[in-house]
């Protein structure tokens, strides 16, 4: 079965200690419009609390535009600057200012606050295309790729989200196909402990057998998601792109042989919300590259300007499907445009 990978080490099932019976999983088809099994919790307003103080540098400096008496140009200008300066990019920058212009005449707005609210609607509606829910289904296992740049958070993020999978009821395996970097499946192995889930993971293997081996696992158990953590790699390193790809294609086979259409059916791409444009460039190459489904945004609790997301939705976007603000477990939450917009200038 697994003679398509020559000379590969068997692969090694380890259960976690102590599973946990799953509870009852409420799948969403990709094709209805029910709820997402990913729901809000109860704390989220303590999470939004958080993610405010760490976009508060950003939406001060945004503020301080609107806190004179008139709207006059010299207003529209330290305004361009200010969202030039949280990294929203000049086409969102001028996409929010003409709309901004036009919404201000039509609406008689006479102050800067009334133009504040404004430019909150403004950004809401930029960034409504990135509101996505993660679903799982029709078929199972979903099966999901999740890639980034080392240093980005991917692997305390899958740990994250297999927290949140698990608290839903969905039963989740993990493939530690990051084989490149010595303390990936030792930390991946960890996140499983902690979650309560079983990893198929391979030293020294290849990343691709891996994923196949994976694949085949998450169906023959009858698993709900398949997380696959891949090697952190830049865009610019043409040849573990390369790779990246081909662990792609080798999902698809696996996939293929469980009796799985659109196998991967999630690509994931991971950023740190600090790095500011250079995350624009980031999603470019790996949609390029992969095809991505989504993204998760971490690391937005310090110094993080948070206006990318709007460089992303003006010129490439792709849904986000959650944003991090800590390294607990449970700080991951699901992306809403107004609650952004809000944390981002108010």
């Amino acid at each position: 079965m697994f003679s398509f990978f020559k000379k590969n080490p068997p692969v090694e099932s380890v259960p976690a200690p102590n599973a946990k019976a799953p509870a009852t999983l409420a799948v969403v088809p990709a094709n209805t419009s029910a709820s997402p099994v990913v729901a809000a919790p109860s704390g989220r307003q303590s999470w939004l609390t958080r993610l405010k103080a760490g976009l508060g540098k950003t939406a001060a400096s945004i503020s301080s535009v609107f806190g004179g008496t008139r709207i006059d140009e010299a207003l529209f200008e330290d305004l361009e600057s200010a969202l030039l300066m949280a990294d929203a990019g000049v086409a969102a920058t001028e996409t929010l200012i003409a709309e901004l212009r036009r919404k201000a005449k039509e609406t008689k707005a006479e102050t800067p606050v009334q133009l504040k609210a404004l430019l909150v609607d403004g950004l809401t509606r930029l960034l409504a295309p990135l509101e996505k829910p993660l679903t799982l289904g029709p078929q199972l296992p979903t099966v999901v790729m999740v890639a980034g740049v080392n240093g980005a958070g991917k692997t305390t993020s899958i740990g994250k989200l297999t927290h949140r999978l698990a608290d839903e009821g969905a039963t989740v395996l993990l493939a530690a196909a990051d084989t490149f970097r010595a303390a990936a499946r030792e930390q991946l192995t960890i996140w499983a402990e902690r979650n309560t889930v079983e990893i198929v993971s391979q030293e020294g293997g290849d990343p691709a057998a891996v994923s196949y081996d994976a694949v085949c696992a998450g169906k023959a158990r009858k698993k709900d998601v398949v997380l696959i953590d891949t090697a952190g790699r830049l865009p610019t390193q043409l040849h573990l792109m390369e790779e990246l790809k081909k662990m792609k294609r080798v999902v698809q086979k696996a996939g293929e042989a469980s009796g799985l259409t659109a196998c991967p059916q999630e690509v994931l791409l991971v950023i740190d919300g600090n790095t500011g444009q250079n995350a624009l460039a980031q999603v470019r190459a790996f949609d390029d590259a992969l095809g991505l489904t989504g993204l998760i945004i971490t690391k937005l609790d310090g110094t993080a300007k948070g206006g990318v997301l709007a460089a992303i939705a003006r010129e490439r976007p792709v849904p986000v499907y959650f944003i991090g603000v800590g390294e607990k477990l449970e700080e991951l939450e699901t992306f809403n445009a107004r609650e952004f917009a809000q944390a981002l200038l108010e």
